[in-house]
């Protein structure tokens, strides 16, 4: 039996007030079930990126409710939401974020770090996921110095060796070729297939949503269709 892990209901964001009012988002409610690949779709300006902001509890609804695992955010304190995404969520940006002054292996060290994990457990853990990335090669060298796909790559891996249940991506393809965000695409199913992280994407590239298990499609703050893809 399927699980819901993420449940939106009746979310709306509005930015400014009065004449600069904006609603960026306008009654969305939605379910995200455990090991779905979801793609979050609609033109520039649609909303897909305060939705996933809103879903990775990085934004607040202005009215509505956002549950994860059953648990309210609108409950939870500001240190309780930050545990929930240091703890329980992976975030992958368009601009990747990595800190330029550190290497591949240290932006992923970064994360343990923050989580706690001993210099031997950050290293091991670090070490097998860059394995498992194909990225070992590259693990001392510093991240300006790496391609758009390999930054990519190691911002996946800093999202996932804290093992999240959940990786949110932002457009993640908007910085690559085809060829690598045909890797990424690829690299980002194997994730979900064989590790069974819940993957949510927000994107405007067919060939992102090609990969994708679920479909969200968004006009103007609203959810026009949600379907299942082939």
């Amino acid at each position: 039996m399927a699980t819901e892990i993420l449940t939106l209901n009746n979310v709306t964001r509005i930015y400014g007030k009065e004449a600069t009012q904006v609603n960026a988002l306008t009654d969305v409610s939605l379910s995200i079930t455990k090991g779905e690949f979801v793609s979050i779709v609609g033109p520039s300006g649609c909303g897909k990126s305060t939705l996933l902001n809103i879903m990775g509890a990085l934004d607040q609804p202005t009215s509505g409710e956002v549950h994860f695992d059953g648990n309210s955010l609108d409950e939870m304190s500001r240190g309780e939401l930050t545990d929930l995404r240091l703890q329980k969520f992976g975030f992958v940006f368009q601009a990747f974020n990595l800190l330029p002054v550190l290497t591949a292996a240290e932006n992923v060290q970064f994360i343990l770090q923050l989580l706690g994990f001993a210099r031997y457990e950050r290293q091991s853990r670090t070490r097998e996921i860059l394995d498992a990335l194909g990225l070992v090669d590259v693990a001392d060298r510093p991240a300006t110095e790496l391609s758009g796909g390999q930054q990519q790559r190691i911002a996946i891996a800093r999202a996932l060796v804290g093992e999240p249940a959940l990786l949110f991506a932002d457009e993640p393809s908007a910085n690559l070729d085809s060829t690598a965000t045909r890797e990424l695409c690829e690299l980002l199913q194997q994730i979900n297939t064989d590790r069974g992280i819940t993957v949510v994407t927000a994107t405007h590239d067919p060939l992102v949503m090609g990969y994708t298990n679920r479909s969200i499609h968004l006009e103007d703050g609203r959810v026009v269709e949600d379907k299942s893809n082939p």
